[in-house]
């Protein structure tokens, strides 16, 4: 069974991202072929669940996944981090065997 768990400062900036909207079930999370190493995240706020979503919940907040994206995604934890002026959600994916310098791409 695929994992991905969702820290507690994730779950507080997806709760207050969602309460600011005034709508919304949760963070919906996805792949796409990008960059020079492969692949990109991408993220966006669920207003609905489709069919085949794969739902991930944790500290009362849901990640909603797509079927082809979860074998790239399995194992991952989603974090919400602040470096200096920066404030941005975070993947620790096990999968990953490289990135790109500037970071927005990534190999499995």
């Amino acid at each position: 069974m695929a994992q991905l768990s969702i820290t507690s400062s994730a779950a507080s900036q997806i709760r207050h991202v969602l309460d600011e909207r005034g709508h919304g079930l949760g963070l919906r999370v996805s792949i796409k072929p990008s960059g020079c190493s492969g692949y990109s995240y991408v993220l966006d706020f669920a207003d609905e669940a489709a069919n085949d979503d794969i739902t991930f919940e944790e500290h009362g907040v849901k990640v909603f996944v797509a079927p082809d994206a979860l074998e790239v995604l399995d194992g991952s934890e989603v974090d919400y981090v602040s470096e200096g002026l920066n404030r941005f959600f975070r993947f620790r994916n096990p999968n990953v065997t490289d990135e790109c310098g500037c970071g927005e791409s990534f190999n499995v």
